[in-house]
């Protein structure tokens, strides 16, 4: 049986860790960390859902950390689906007048999909 890398481990620690420091205060101060980051805090569902969405994610990487290759591939597969959807529905709102930061925001994401694509294509089936 194929074990999971130390380093894929380690990224997924990393993965909980980020997503941990923004889900938390975007579920429980939404308008405070959008207002930091420009955007405007008329609509804080929005905010809390993603904050839920990031607990998620995030929480299921650290719970699949002593996991089979077989649960980190489905896991990869999530990250990779998630990351890129988020990519793209950041990019039209970068182009469509969102503030500045989206672009660090977009950055998190790219930097994380790269990962978990070359994680994955690592990983035969």
């Amino acid at each position: 049986m194929k074990k999971v890398s130390n380093s894929l481990k380690n990224w997924f620690l990393i993965h909980f860790s980020i997503d941990m420091i923004f889900a938390v205060p975007l579920i429980f101060f939404p308008a405070r960390i959008l207002g930091l980051l420009g955007f405007q805090t008329t609509e804080l569902i929005m905010a809390r859902l993603v904050g839920a969405a990031l607990v998620g994610i995030g929480g299921a990487s650290l719970f699949n950390y002593n996991k089979t290759i077989e649960s980190y591939k489905i896991m990869l597969t999530l990250k990779i689906l998630w990351s890129s959807a988020a990519i793209l529905g950041l990019l039209i709102s970068a182009f469509t007048g969102a503030p500045i930061a989206i672009w660090w925001i977009i950055t998190v994401f790219a930097v994380f999909d790269i990962i978990w694509i070359y994680y994955r294509s690592h990983i035969n089936d």
